[in-house]
């Protein structure tokens, strides 16, 4: 009787934490939904508001506003209108992109439809350009709309701006993440840069001081250097797959290095050590 008690206690703790973790992931995923809701609602406005905005275009008529001057106020309240949309888009557009650049959710699509949407913003400002010169050939001047075209170019030359840090940022990340370091010297060298220590009794260690000097070592992009001349009788003393690496010996005795495997080769250590006679 007490084993079967005992094994109930413990399959209500099981089952008590199984209903914890799914409630856990419910709550989670309705989170989700809700993130994704609000981004397609978002996505639906700045639609309907180009959808807007297109109508306010074809109905500005430069041919009739000379004929009264209800023409020519009816053009300047759909500008006012079609520049207070676009900025209603711009700041929409805006807070899209920083959902996903801070969000949970990581769409390739969706990062498309934003850059959809910031494009079809560049197409608008080409259009406003191109009204605002028509206006001005008709000696219509509104200054909303004078507006509109310098917002436009603000907010887009930010949005380039920010592509393009970020572009640099990737770039300098994959450098980093890409680098590796060699070092080829005599035992005696070695030791001189403190990369190597080693004495009567003593196993050989490398790279165990961190005084080491780290400008005796040349920095390579691992993914683009693949050979490596190292000398005569090179010997490894760090830590590579042999599988990944060969080494091949010209007529002049001098010892090449091929990595043949490049990921593998410097799994272990991102620093080549390679001691010559």
């Amino acid at each position: 009787m007490c084993l079967v008690a005992l094994a109930s206690c413990g399959n209500g703790a099981k089952e008590k934490e199984l209903r914890e973790r799914n409630d856990s992931l419910v709550a989670q995923l309705a989170s989700r939904d809700a993130e994704i809701d609000a981004m397609m609602c978002a996505f639906n406005d700045v639609q309907e508001g180009f959808r807007q905005i297109n109508e306010a275009e074809n109905r500005v008529d430069l041919n009739n506003h000379a004929e009264n001057a209800s023409a020519t106020a009816l053009i300047q309240e759909d500008i006012r209108f079609i520049t207070k949309q676009l900025q209603d888009n711009r700041e929409e557009i805006a807070k899209l992109k920083e959902q996903l650049d801070n969000g949970r959710i990581q769409s390739a699509q969706l990062k498309r439809a934003v850059e959809n949407l910031t494009a079809e913003l560049e197409h608008k400002q080409k259009q406003i350009e191109s009204l605002q010169a028509e206006l001005a050939a008709k000696n219509i001047r509104i200054a909303e709309l004078d507006a509109a075209v310098s917002d436009l170019h603000e907010n887009i030359a930010e949005l380039h701006a920010d592509v393009a840090e970020k572009t640099a940022t990737v770039a300098q990340q994959e450098v980093e993440l890409n680098a590796a370091w060699y070092a080829v010297g005599t035992k005696a060298e070695l030791k001189e840069q403190n990369i190597l220590e080693s004495g009567f009794l003593k196993s050989k260690k490398v790279l165990k001081d961190a005084s080491f000097n780290k400008d005796y070592f040349t920095q390579i992009d691992i993914r683009s250097t693949t050979t490596i001349v190292l000398g005569r009788s090179p010997k490894l003393l760090t830590t590579h797959p042999e599988s990944s690496y060969k080494i091949t010996t010209g007529a002049d005795k001098q010892a090449t290095l091929e990595i043949t495997d490049y990921k593998a080769f410097w799994t272990a250590s991102k620093y080549l050590v390679v001691q010559v006679k």
